[in-house]
């Protein structure tokens, strides 16, 4: 990441919220400017579960961005309710507030979420993602003046966090907005949760990606074994529930190909970020509508 020293001589840190609808980029965007892969991303709507802390440290400046989960309207199972107040509550916790939208598109969803970010009375940026899907740059004027003419963003971003186009001037933007205050991280940390937790988040990350466009949301994932071994390998016990018996067949497949593929993907993407090898070992359980659960909700740690 390319963050520029804040202007002056005093430190600056502060907490950043990136919001938005479902499958608008928020979890991309937030990869890309800490330039590490601390958010799971699959093209489906409503990958991000929880509020990701990501840490972003340059001489001057340390900015927490905080990715939440896509703010939705359809919110008729617990999860859903959940993941609304997890986004929520994260705009009473920062200092800046992003909201991420699709260049080109606003709906209903996306004024809901505005609605929810003017009322807070703190500086909210727009941040219009995936400008590079829009051949017609010329296209995007009336767009920009339509968004913009009733509501009161601090700043109008055109970004690409897929090819970290704008980031900088976005960057800019986040740091002369933050308070003057110390580092709360060190140098070399990119987020507070623990490689526990990411484990669980990188096996899921496989399932949304490679079942079919329903089966992913009936899943979650469990750790249930993390430690290293003497040879400093790091062998850990993954299980995944899924909400019904004709489930677990398809997440294992035929002859167990399907939750082999899924296991060798995560583990090869835990290698790289933990930095060691790892023993990984999945299974496949069945807790009857876990999502709709409130007491399952949190054992598998959703927070509100």
């Amino acid at each position: 990441m390319n963050v520029e020293t804040a202007p002056d001589t005093a430190h600056r840190c502060g907490l950043v919220a990136l919001l938005g609808r479902p499958n608008v980029g928020k979890s991309t965007l937030q990869n890309a400017l800490v330039g590490f892969r601390v958010s799971i991303v699959s093209p489906k709507p409503q990958t991000t579960r929880h509020r990701i802390l990501g840490i972003a440290t340059k001489p001057g400046v340390q900015i927490l961005f905080v990715d939440t989960p896509g703010m939705h309207a359809d919110a008729k199972r617990a999860i859903n309710r959940q993941l609304n107040r997890a986004a929520r509550g994260a705009i009473d916790e920062v200092d800046v507030l992003i909201h991420v939208i699709e260049a080109g598109r606003w709906n209903d969803e996306d004024e809901r979420v505005w609605q929810a970010l003017k009322a807070a009375g703190k500086p909210v940026l727009l941040a219009m993602n995936k400008v590079d899907a829009i051949k017609n740059r010329e296209l995007l004027l009336p767009f920009i003046a339509s968004v913009t003419q009733d509501r009161d963003y601090a700043a109008v971003l055109l970004v690409s966090a897929r090819r970290s186009d704008g980031l900088q001037q976005l960057e800019r933007e986040i740091v002369s907005r933050l308070p003057e205050a110390p580092p709360v991280y060190g140098e070399d940390e990119i987020t507070d949760r623990s490689e526990r937790f990411l484990a669980a988040e990188l096996v899921r990350e496989q399932l949304m990606r490679q079942l079919g466009q329903e089966l992913p949301y009936s899943c979650t994932v469990e750790i249930e074994q993390f430690g290293d071994r003497e040879d400093g390998v790091a062998e850990i016990g993954a299980v995944i529930w899924v909400e019904r018996t004709g489930q677990k067949a398809i997440v294992i497949g035929a002859a167990g190909s399907r939750l082999k593929e899924v296991g060798t993907a995560a583990r090869l993407a835990m290698e790289r970020l933990f930095e060691r090898r790892v023993f990984l070992k999945l299974w496949v359980r069945v807790r009857e509508n876990w999502s709709d659960d409130e007491a399952a909700l949190k054992r598998f740690g959703y927070e509100g």
